[in-house]
């Protein structure tokens, strides 16, 4: 999911994992260089990786660049 909010991009990548954070989510955006598109108009862009455990169905890890 990408968001523009106050001429910022905040890209977003969401998880479901089993019960421990992997890290997976934000490795994912980086990976894929998702953000290669919104560099050109030199807004700040901020990287959010979100993972949910499947159990719980709740956010148990989330990573910010």
């Amino acid at each position: 999911m990408t968001v523009f909010f106050n001429e910022q991009v905040y890209i977003f990548e969401f998880k479901v994992v089993e019960d421990n954070p992997e890290g997976r989510a934000l490795a994912q955006i980086k990976a894929r260089d998702y953000a290669a598109e919104y560099r050109a108009n030199n807004h700040p862009i901020h990287l959010i990786g979100i993972e949910f455990s499947r159990q719980t169905r709740n956010i148990i890890n989330f990573d910010v660049e």
